[in-house]
This record gives C-alpha cells, structure tokens and sequence, in this order.
C-alpha cells in the first residue's frame, strides 16, 4: 500500500511545515511547528533522499538539456499549429515595414485568452529570428513546467527531490504535438500558481487572494484552458484541505476553527476568479460561447495522449517500465503519495468525464487535460530511498538510472522521426522559395484524412512558412475573430479560412468550374482568386489533376505546388519585387 502517513495527517495539515521524519502535526494557522528531524546531514545531503539540492540542480538541468535536443536540432519541428501560430508571429512583427503584409493582414488587439506567443515572440524577434524566437519559447516553456513541478514536489513534501525528473519524458505527448503552444506554456504557469498558493495559504488572506489575482490575469491571458487547471487544481488542493481541518481541535489545549469560518476559506478561494466572467464578456471570444460539442468516444484517447507520441510501443514500453518501478517502490513501501493527490485524481476524473471536447470553437478542450494533471500528480509523489534496505550508492545511481532510461528512450523516439522527417520539411521549404514575394496561395488535401497521421502533423500548416519566407496570403493562417488578433483585411477576407476549418479536397477545386463559382466557400473561384496551390498529402501515384490550368512547378514528398495558370497575378504588390 501506498505508505502516506508522514505525509499527513487526517486532521491537519500545512503545506509548508511538514517532513516525511516529523514526529508531531501542525494544525493550519497553528504558530507551533511541530519537531524535525534534520532535514541535511554534515555534508548537506537529505537523510531521506540522499541528494544534496546541488545534485538535484545539476540532474534537473542535464535532463532538460536532454529533453531540448531534438527542439535545438530542428529549428521547425514537425508538428502540427506550430508553423502557424509562428507565421502569424512573423506578421505581428513585421506588418509595419512589410507592405504586402500590410496589404494582407491587419492586427487587431483585444480582449483574447490566447495571447501569450502574440505578447513574447514579436519582442523576441527584435534580437533574433523567428524560427530561434520560437524555440526558444518552445525550451522556456519546457523548464517553466519542470520547474513548476518541481516547486510544487518540494512545497507539498517540505524538501527537494529527484522523482520530479519522471516528468520530462512526458514534455513530448500528443497535445504538444499538435502545437498547442500557448496552452503548453499555460501547463506550467498554472503549475507555479498553485506552488504559490499552497506557500501562502496560511498567511495574510489578502496578499494570498492578490498573488492569485495576478495569475488568474496572466494565465487568462495565456488560454483558457490553462486557467481551468488552475481552478481545478485549486479546487482539489481546498477540498483536500477543508477534509483534514475539522472543527475539533487537533492538538490539546488548542481551538479548532469553526465549520463558517472553513467554508468561508474555501468560498474566498474562487474570489481571485470572478473578473474571469466579465473579461470574457468583453472578448470577441464571447461571439464563440454557442460552439460546444461532446465525444465521450475519445477520452481513452485523451489519456493515451499523455504517454505516445509516436510509437504505441515506445508509449507500452515507457509506461511498462514506469509500472514496474512504481510496483517495486510501493512493495518497499519507499513511494509516498501526498493525500491532495487523490482528491485531485478524483475531481480531474470528474471534470474530465465532463467536459465537452470542443468549448468556445477550440477542439481538443477535454483531451488536453490528462497531461496537465499529470504534472501535478507527479508532484504528488515522493520517494524514500533507505526504505529499501540497499547501499545508497546503488540505490542512488539505480534511481537517476531508470529516470534517465525513460527520458532516453522518449527523446530517442522523438528526434529519430524528427530526422526522419527533416528532408520532407527542406524540400517543403525549397518549394516556398519558389513562390512569388506577395503571391496568393491556396492550400488543398489530395487525401482529407491525411493529417491525421501523427508523422504528417508537420505537413498539415507548412504552406504557413509562405507568410514568413514569402509576405504571401495563404489559404489556412489562423485568422478567427474571437480567437486570434491577426484578421484578413476586407478585399482578401473572403479568399481565406476564418473558421478554421479543413481545406478543400482536390475533388472539391475541380467539381467547381469558371461558369459555377456561386456558394459560400471561400475556394470557390479558385481559379482566378490565386496564384498558386499547395495539394498536401499526396502518393507516388500522384498526376496532375488539371493540367489545364495547374502548372507544376515542385514535386515533394506527400505534396505538389502548382502554378495557376489562370490566375490574374498582376497585383499592386508585384512592383515590391
């Protein structure tokens, strides 16, 4: 069984006061501390762990240099929403001194909980490129959520330790996959305001209440959903607390506080929440309020994104692997799992179960949750390494030895496909140094299922790269109003995708003629309303569907770029070549 029993205790708790050899409680509020063994040895080390925090420092940045190769080696990796969200990066930087961006977009800040990329990366840009912008978002928000689930081990256990490094194979799942960045950087924002709510929840009221205003700001800010896991992840931490604070004292001698004043503790906590609903009135994103729809089929799924990435069995292998170290620590009865994990497992299960899988038009809304949570229930665990009976050398180097292996295989995994599928990415952008500076560009499936291959994610917005190498209009950018602050001027608004949908098929392009362009679609009149067209996800067998009126002007693999022979291409824009 799972030994917790120095962890806490049913009637108290304090998050901040409590080591894993305590012999006595501290009851919330309490000014006693209850009597503690040392918590280091002579030559700093914990009695318990064995790690001195210097070693825990030097493991935590040699892991996460690890865990960052394959973003370091790929300046535009292959995954899914990445190259847009940076192709609409590209433009909030550049549209001032860019004239056929200015022709094309336009910028339109508001009131939107999708903003953090938009905020950072334009800056970012002054002193580097905007692929380096990128990664080097990409790597801050990998250590902001390693080292939020580190602080957040360390507040709710009262002392550092290695088990947090279980975390980083986990860096790479199918949501970061998708490109979700702005929500993968939330991960970690909502991890550290929990850290800072658990440090001050037995302090000053208003200051704790203030310092959760802040982040309930910021995470807004970042995404929504990111914002939710706060609140659940609060919700769980003040159920878990509002259990083990009865009403009868814990201690001799001393008062408990009364049922009223409890419930009102955890009312005040939502109080920080409540600008939430009328910022939300003032965003466009309000307009979206009316797009939910659920799929109860795809919650396995959502938490098999949590483990595979590419390989279902690199996924069985890691999680075998982690199943069997689990059983062996829990046998010694040398894993302790902190009580605020169970009510947290508990109220996610709940919410997940719950939770509609498109909210505000954003798809994925429950799927992305697993992965948060499992963050904070790594934190949840610690580890007691002389509970078994080993020399601490070799329980040392076994411990950072299976931590190691599983971060290994995950990053091995990774930047093997990732290589694998780097030529296709180059030729993808040699095909974009052949368009026209300020060309108009159509993008069409020759399969519609195409990009739900894993390994095509990367092909599935890489016509985006136009934008940035280019200044072209391209079919596919995130331009929704209520979702993005980047909008398609007028003139151009109704050649592009504003409602994020997927592209027309090439069956589609050529079931409409020059004399039939009636109808609502924005491709309709694609003959004349661009320049060129991207047909992804094609086979060897692939012929031109058109020849006609489609030039074939690059070849790659799993795509063609074709020239539209039609198209009326000269444009005001063309002089700035």
């Amino acid at each position: 069984m799972v030994d917790h029993a120095h962890s806490f205790d049913v009637r108290t708790f304090a998050p901040h006061a409590f080591d894993a050899l305590d012999v006595g409680t501290l009851r919330p509020g309490s000014r006693c501390r209850p009597k503690r063994s040392p918590a280091h040895d002579h030559d700093g080390k914990s009695p318990n762990l064995d790690f001195s925090r210097g070693q825990i420092a030097a493991l935590f940045v040699l892991f996460a240099f690890i865990a960052a190769v394959p973003v370091l080696l790929h300046p535009l990796p292959p995954i899914s929403d990445y190259i847009n969200h940076l192709s609409r990066m590209h433009i909030i930087a550049a549209i001032g001194r860019d004239s056929d961006l200015a022709r094309f977009y336009q910028v339109h800040w508001e009131v939107i909980p999708n903003l953090m990329m938009d905020m950072i990366l334009p800056v970012l840009v002054r002193i580097m490129s905007i692929y380096a912008a990128g990664q080097a978002y990409m790597i801050a928000s990998f250590v902001l959520i390693l080292s939020g689930t580190f602080a957040l081990n360390r507040q709710l256990h009262g002392r550092w330790s290695v088990l947090p490094l279980a975390a980083f194979p986990l860096l790479y799942n199918y949501v970061f996959l998708v490109g979700t960045m702005n929500y993968v950087s939330g991960i970690g924002l909502s991890l550290w305001a929990l850290v800072a709510w658990i440090a001050l929840r037995e302090r000053n009221l208003v200051l704790r209440l203030t310092v959760s205003a802040v982040f309930v700001a910021a995470l807004f800010f970042c995404h929504l959903f990111a914002l939710g896991t706060y609140g659940l992840g609060l919700l769980a931490f003040e159920l878990h607390r509002l259990w083990i604070s009865p009403s009868l004292p814990a201690l001799p001698g001393k008062r408990g506080r009364a049922l009223p004043a409890r419930l009102f503790d955890f009312v005040a906590t939502g109080l920080p929440f409540l600008p939430v609903l009328p910022l939300m009135m003032m965003s466009p994103t309000w307009g979206l309020r009316s797009e939910i729809g659920w799929e109860p089929a795809g919650k396995i799924d959502g938490l098999l994104y949590v483990i595979n990435v590419y390989s279902s069995t690199v996924g069985a292998l890691l999680a075998a692997v982690l199943a069997v170290a689990v059983g062996f620590l829990l046998y010694h009865r040398a894993l302790r799992f902190h009580a605020f994990g169970f009510v947290l497992l508990a109220v996610g299960a709940v919410v997940y179960m719950a939770m509609p899988r498109v909210i505000f038009d954003t798809y994925m809304a429950d799927q992305r949750l697993p992965i948060s949570l499992a963050f904070m229930v790594i934190a949840c665990a610690q580890l007691d390494l002389r509970r078994l009976g080993l020399r601490h050398a070799f329980v040392r180097q076994g411990a950072v030895a299976v931590l190691f292996l599983l971060l290994a295989v995950r990053v091995l995994e990774v930047q093997t496909v990732w290589a694998s599928l780097s030529p296709g990415a180059a030729s993808f952008r040699e095909s974009v140094a052949l368009i026209d500076r300020g060309a108009k560009v159509a993008v069409a499936y020759a399969d519609p299922d195409g990009g739900d291959n894993v390994r095509n994610l990367g092909l599935v917005h890489a016509a985006c790269l136009a934008v940035i190498e280019r200044s072209a209009l391209v079919t596919t950018v995130f331009t929704v109003v209520g979702k993005q602050v980047l909008h398609v001027r007028a003139d151009y608004r109704a050649r592009v995708d504003t409602q994020d949908g997927s592209p027309p098929t090439i069956e589609n392009l050529l079931r409409v003629s020059d004399h039939d362009a009636s109808g609502d679609d924005y491709w309709r009149r694609w003959t004349t309303d661009y320049d060129y067209l991207y047909v992804l996800f094609t086979d060897a067998r692939h012929e031109n569907p058109d020849p006609a009126r489609l030039a074939p002007i690059f070849a790659g693999e799993k795509f063609m770029l074709y020239r539209i022979e039609n198209a009326q291409i000269a444009d005001a824009g063309r002089s700035a070549r």
